[in-house]
């Protein structure tokens, strides 16, 4: 019943942030930033640590006031959330900018495929409902969120863009690779993977671990794989692609390794330039108390 209760109230609020005028909607989520940096708690801290990794030389006011941006950025995400796909086709176009966009339409083009990896920076969800507005078939992963019903409403969500997703689970990286082999475009939020089978990285000094999963379906299907870097502009995201090379020699454990390591080092590149719209308000290093989950 408390589920139950929390997704009715879920669902009531995007209604009504879908409703009100759009200054209004941003004054609002604007607001709320400002309550969550004042009060602190669990999740505020643990963002204002990440920052600290990622800009080591701010002092205590600087990295107070990255903080309060990076707040103001991530409240901006949900509220693009609630509203983006009321947007119209012309509004997604006008305010998204590229650079080395070629590494993603060129391969589509060609009918070859891409797996586009992402930190938790800017909106992602805004770059897909651009490419799908494209006419570019897109598949993408989703965590299981609980209520279930809380799940089932962001399906349907990215749905309603174009997306196709899939729920995280033990069968989704076999449809991915069916995907894959489908020359379609995949699309994976990748700078975190506390579980088992993560990957140890080098990420600003630090050791994270993030997933394996693009990386051994680049080994296996050959399609490129490519590291986009999703920022917020004044009215709209700023996307900036780089491609990873990938090693077509060499023991398969370690190719998946390599890769990933270069992964990261393009994240880090990315997230260093604009480290006010990493969203990362979780624990992503794995020293200090970490305990490994299942």
């Amino acid at each position: 019943m408390k589920e139950r209760l929390s997704a009715l109230a879920y669902f009531a609020g995007w209604r009504i942030v879908r409703s009100l005028p759009e200054k209004t909607a941003y004054k609002l989520f604007s607001r709320i930033s400002s309550i969550m940096f004042a009060r602190g708690g669990s999740s505020v801290e643990r963002l204002r640590f990440n920052l600290s990794r990622v800009s080591p030389h701010l002092k205590s006011t600087e990295l107070d006031e990255l903080v309060r941006k990076s707040l103001d950025s991530y409240l901006r995400y949900w509220c693009d959330t609630f509203r983006i796909q009321d947007w119209s086709k012309d509004r997604i176009h006008k305010s998204v900018s590229l650079r080395n966009e070629h590494l993603l339409l060129d391969p589509m083009k060609d009918g070859r495929g891409v797996v586009i990896i992402l930190p938790h920076s800017g909106n992602w969800d805004h770059a897909g409902a651009y490419f799908c507005s494209l006419g570019i078939q897109l598949v993408t992963v989703a965590e299981r969120l609980k209520p279930e019903a809380l799940f089932v409403k962001f399906l349907e969500y990215r749905q309603s863009m174009g997306f196709e997703v899939l729920g995280l689970d033990a069968r989704s990286f076999g449809t991915l690779m069916n995907r894959a082999r489908e020359k379609r475009l995949i699309a994976l939020v990748a700078d975190r993977d506390l579980s088992r089978s993560g990957i140890d990285v080098n990420f600003f000094g630090f050791t994270a671990r993030m997933p394996a999963g693009p990386a051994l379906l680049a080994i296996r299907t050959g399609i490129p794989l490519v590291v986009a870097h999703v920022s917020y502009t004044a009215n709209g995201i700023h996307i900036d692609f780089n491609e990873v090379d990938v090693p077509s020699l060499g023991d398969e454990t370690e190719r998946i390794k390599t890769i990933v390591q270069r992964s990261a080092d393009l994240f880090a590149q990315g997230i260093s330039e604009h480290p006010e719209d990493w969203h990362m308000l979780q624990r992503i290093w794995i020293d200090g108390d970490f305990k490994e989950r299942e």
